[in-house]
């Protein structure tokens, strides 16, 4: 296996200064990333323990009816539990004995922090180990937090997978690690062009089940496919697993550049990874030009919300033909987004972390074409006569890859060509 170089930060805004804020913030719940996760994970289930809004959140975020048996439900702390008047471990292991006895398809079980446990600070690690002794082998209990007191709601995703880290057995076996939840279909997507080239074997973390046989090691080597794993990648190089930096795979050249930083690790040649890719990338191509009609020349301003902003941004400026007005982005991890921040031409503003009203105030001033924002923003920002799109979106739709890139471009185009339609 070759030496990875990483992408040196010496262009664009890879040494650009960054505006640092901390005031109030507009964040959404960590606990949306189970909506993802459950449906990746098919032996695992997301036991949250919170409260009823908690369950209210789930429940519509994911669109479950009520007969549905979804692989995640709510443990609800009632008014004695949150007052001390009951042991609230006992009630939980009550809870998740019948939990298993009635779902015997659970092999993972994830103890997943609110607002509320920590609030009243129950010990969820602690009740995963005694959990795990009860119900070893048969189910594997892990716990993370997926608080909306977080950052921003995809650490609960990032929070998640740490949690798995620790737990995955040991191995020699040199091999490739592609880490973050990805629909099942853009995850085989990109494998099949990894095995094309000769790369293998190719590893998921999130394994879809625990039976995928997925150890780490110091022979294991690991691409991110999101930004906004952190705490995953520290968890993982400290097992002694390598990271290869790259552009993170969103567009035609993000995916490129991905892709290559890992064939360039395992001494893939110019030909064969020219040939592996030549058609996917022709494809992208064409499909991205469709929407670069509108986006071309077009300026975009984005609030801080997913951590997706900063390859998002690379992605609409170098294949899009626009502007970046601001990039907001509630973590600034040059570490993992500074290959993508390298490609930026300087000129836009870079701002981590967020004093809600001074951005407001900032993105009026511009008037940008098109304005990136959680859902709380996009509704009185539209009233203003401002185009939005909603950033959850950006995480819900399979936008990685080359055969998504156009649904990537489209995602953005289709804000602008409904205000033209309006506009006619």
């Amino acid at each position: 296996m070759n030496t990875h170089r990483p992408i040196e930060l010496s262009k664009g805004c890879g040494s650009a200064p960054v505006l640092k804020e901390r005031g109030q913030r507009e964040v959404f719940c960590g606990l949306t990333g189970i909506i993802w996760l459950h449906r990746k994970m098919q032996d695992a289930f997301f036991l949250v323990v919170g409260s009823r809004t908690c369950a209210h959140l789930l429940q519509s975020a994911a669109g479950v009816m009520i007969f549905a048996e979804p692989r995640f439900g709510t443990a609800i702390l009632e008014e004695t539990d949150l007052a001390g008047m009951v042991d609230a471990h006992e009630e939980l292991d009550r809870e998740v004995a019948r939990l298993l006895e009635r779902r015997p398809d659970i092999r993972q079980l994830f103890l997943v922090g609110s607002c509320p446990s920590e609030v009243i600070k129950l010990d969820l690690g602690r009740a995963a180990e005694r959990l795990t002794q009860v119900h070893a082998p048969r189910v594997r209990v892990l716990n993370y937090s997926g608080s909306g007191i977080e950052t921003t709601f995809t650490q609960g995703e990032d929070a998640c997978l740490a949690s798995m880290v620790p737990v995955l057995p040991q191995t020699e076996t040199e091999q490739l690690v592609l880490v973050g939840a990805l629909p099942d279909v853009v995850e085989d997507q990109l494998v099949g062009l990894l095995k094309a080239m000769g790369i293998g074997p190719v590893k998921c973390l999130p394994a879809r089940t625990v039976e995928d046989d997925l150890g780490i090691g110091p022979n294991t080597v690991f691409a991110l496919t999101q930004p906004f794993l952190g705490d995953t990648a520290a968890a993982l190089e400290g097992r002694g697993a390598t990271r290869l930096s790259a552009p993170f795979p969103f567009g035609e050249q993000g995916t490129t550049d991905w892709l290559r930083a890992i064939a360039d690790a395992h001494g893939v040649s110019a030909a064969k990874f020219d040939e592996v890719t030549e058609a996917p990338r022709a494809r992208a191509r064409k499909a991205i030009a469709a929407a670069k009609e509108v986006l071309d020349g077009k300026s975009v301003f984005f609030f801080p919300d997913s951590q997706l902003e900063v390859p998002l941004a690379r992605f609409l400026v170098n294949e899009c033909g626009m502007t970046a007005v601001e990039i907001g982005t509630p973590y600034l991890h040059k570490g993992l987004v500074g290959p993508d921040l390298a490609q930026i031409a300087e000129g836009p503003t870079i701002s981590e972390g967020q004093d809600v009203d001074l951005q407001l105030d900032r993105c009026r001033a511009a008037r940008p074409d098109l304005t990136v924002c959680g859902l709380g923003l996009a509704n009185p920002l539209e009233a203003e006569g401002l185009s939005t799109k909603w950033a959850i979106e950006l995480v819900f739709t399979p936008v990685h890859g080359y055969e998504q890139a156009g649904d990537l471009a489209g995602l953005f185009s289709r804000p602008l060509r409904r205000r033209e339609a309006l506009a006619l």
